[in-house]
């Protein structure tokens, strides 16, 4: 499998300025100086790279919609803020190749015409924060970001700004609100942030993996990115795994790669000899799969679509048969209830319901008819909030309680 995001990772002088250039760092960036910043939008459409942050929109068609010639300034925000449970692939990216993150975002500054920069980082993140600033002060110091990028009359200043650890700031507007110093509510759309984004300002918001494909992209041409992978979901993919495997970490697989040969062959399959009951394979926020319906799934975007799932951010959370299922859901649901900013009432009450309820299932409180309220509960918060976050809720409950319902009942008094 090709290696583009992690080729450099596993060695301990790479986040440092002089080794990244001695490994061929800066030069898609110097290559993307040449070029006209609309044929850079074409080579990143022709790539067909998606946003690796959960929704897989296409990266170049969102740059096509930022407007030209408004008399405002463009910006573009790395979105850093990576607080969906069991995704921890840009954290890797930023503590070990963070040069890779600063020449992608200049290169994507460049084709959307945009000066001033920020990345957004969640407030758990400080030492990792740390490491991104020491690598943009290298770059200051070489000359690169400042008020010539590269020694090109383009000036591009790149800020970090740490977050306060609120999982709602990783969708885009709540990040922009959050950024411009205000509370991190999420705004209605439209209008989007592409018109009318950070400062009233046309926006560009791409996740940190994203913005790391684009080096690679812009050296050996959009034609062999999408060379890679299949026919809708192009180029390699960062899964980070985590529950019951031999081996949990962060790998890069081409998208396509067999869902149970990941586990077996790269994570080093079940712990401890157990079977595998369920996976996750996309973050918390998308539907468990059973090991069934696991058999013949394809890590990318369509294949987990459908079977049921979605690839989402690449957090695989694996569940051996030891695996409590209401527990589990448990737990995912108090964090969605804790986590929701309170502004769309469905999202507000319907979180909490739902939470009290499955820890009253837990403890043996419950009763079987709560597990009817609990899917009519999620009917009623799903696609009727201003932001996806009840949606995230409404997905795991509803496949836990559908997938697994006897589990549930046997824990009910009645």
């Amino acid at each position: 499998m090709t290696k583009i995001l992690l080729a450099n990772t596993d060695k301990p002088d790479q986040a440092s300025i002089g080794k990244y250039r001695e490994r061929g760092g800066y030069k898609a960036l110097e290559k993307a100086l040449t070029m006209e910043q609309t044929a850079l939008i074409e080579e990143v459409k022709a790539s067909g790279l998606r946003g690796r942050g959960g929704a897989g929109f296409p990266t170049g068609m969102k740059w096509s919609f930022v407007p030209r010639n408004t008399n405002k300034p463009t910006y573009l925000l790395c979105n850093a803020d990576e607080s969906e449970p069991g995704t921890f692939k840009d954290r890797l990216l930023m503590e070990r190749d963070p040069h890779l993150l600063i020449e992608g975002m200049a290169i994507a500054c460049y084709a959307l015409n945009c000066h001033l920069s920020y990345i957004y980082i969640r407030g758990e993140y400080e030492f990792v924060a740390n490491t991104q600033q020491k690598a943009l002060d290298e770059a200051y110091d070489a000359k690169i970001l400042g008020p010539s990028l590269m020694g090109k009359d383009y000036p591009l200043d790149i800020f970090i700004h740490l977050g306060q650890g609120a999982y709602i700031c990783g969708e885009e507007t709540s990040l922009i609100e959050s950024l411009e110093g205000n509370r991190g509510y999420p705004r209605i759309k439209p209008p989007f942030p592409a018109t009318h984004g950070f400062l009233a300002s046309p926006t560009v918001v791409n996740n940190v993996e994203t913005l790391a494909s684009l080096p690679w992209i812009v050296q050996n041409g959009g034609a062999a990115y999408a060379a890679i992978g299949t026919e809708k979901s192009k180029g390699t993919k960062l899964i980070s795994v985590s529950g019951h495997v031999a081996k949990p970490g962060v790998y890069e697989v081409d998208l396509g790669y067999p869902l149970l040969d990941f586990i077996n062959n790269e994570a080093g399959g079940i712990a401890n000899g157990r079977n595998l009951k369920a996976v996750i394979p996309g973050g918390s926020s998308v539907p468990v799969m059973t090991a069934a319906e696991c058999e013949g799934a394809l890590l990318d975007y369509e294949s987990l679509l459908k079977a049921g799932s979605m690839l989402g951010s690449g957090g695989m959370i694996v569940l051996d048969d030891t695996t409590s299922m209401p527990e589990t859901l448990s737990v995912i649901a108090d964090f969605y209830a804790h986590e929701s900013c309170g502004q769309c009432t469905p999202c507000r009450e319907g979180t909490g319901w739902a939470a009290k309820i499955l820890k009253n299932i837990v403890a043996g409180k419950g009763q079987r008819s709560d597990l009817d309220l609990l899917l009519k509960i999620v009917d009623r918060m799903e696609g009727k909030t201003i932001c996806p976050l009840a949606d995230a809720d409404v997905m795991p409950i509803r496949s836990f309680v559908t997938k697994f319902r006897s589990e549930f009942e046997a824990l009910c008094a009645s």
